[in-house]
């Protein structure tokens, strides 16, 4: 296992962040940031027919640029539960394992939480649920508040990374729902990963990253 790591909270996670938590013998996760827009924080990216589709919490605006990302509530404005849930069984309802998890993920798209921090924690547990290991990750106690030498992936796991900036991580190819319409597309929230290759998602979130001593 290596070195610590910090992460942002992530809403369905991609690949990479998944591949990291596994990795790591600590798992910090930032509460004490301003939120950033147009990240994994509310955001996460399936594939559908037509290729990548993003979804997107709404959060309420607050009264200044700077709102700390555990005070961040979410909107209901919209029916963006019942569109996110449609668009996601649109997407994989063909799929191998959609079946095997559905029931424990549609609550999310029903019950309505407060805190966008509190959902992606509620989230996060359910899928390490599915990936049959013990969520340990520990919430910050202060900004960037981690052990010494605690990795810093907070902005190397983004939506706005073209070109992946971290060197370790190497996506293993997996069998995708339209594989017949699309070449494999990498780094997807760890719902295709799961929904295509069920338990063998752990193997390959492990073999996603190359670690000193690890091939």
């Amino acid at each position: 296992m290596e070195q610590a790591v910090l992460l942002s909270t992530s809403y369905f996670a991609p690949v990479h962040f998944y591949a990291r938590y596994l990795h790591h013998r600590q798992v910090y996760i930032e509460q004490y940031e301003n939120f950033t827009k147009q990240t994994y924080r509310n955001r996460c990216v399936i594939l559908g027919g037509n290729g990548p589709i993003t979804l997107v919490v709404p959060v309420v605006k607050g009264r200044g640029p700077k709102t700390l990302i555990k005070d961040i509530q979410i909107s209901y404005d919209t029916e963006w539960q019942r569109n996110h849930w449609q668009t996601i069984v649109s997407a994989y309802n063909s799929s191998p394992y959609f079946e095997y998890y559905q029931d424990e993920l549609q609550p999310f798209f029903e019950k309505k939480f407060t805190f966008l921090l509190d959902f992606n924690s509620q989230i996060h547990r359910v899928l390490c649920d599915f990936l049959e290991i013990t969520d340990e990750s520990i919430l910050t106690g202060d900004f960037e508040k981690t052990a010494p030498g605690t990795l810093n992936y907070r902005e190397m796991i983004s939506p706005k990374n073209t070109i992946n900036p971290d060197d370790k991580f190497e996506p293993v190819r997996y069998t995708q729902v339209f594989e017949e319409k699309f070449d494999f597309i990498p780094d997807l929230s760890i719902l295709d990963l799961l929904f295509n290759q069920g338990p063998n998602a752990y193997t390959i979130l492990l073999k996603s990253l190359k670690t000193d001593g690890k091939s």
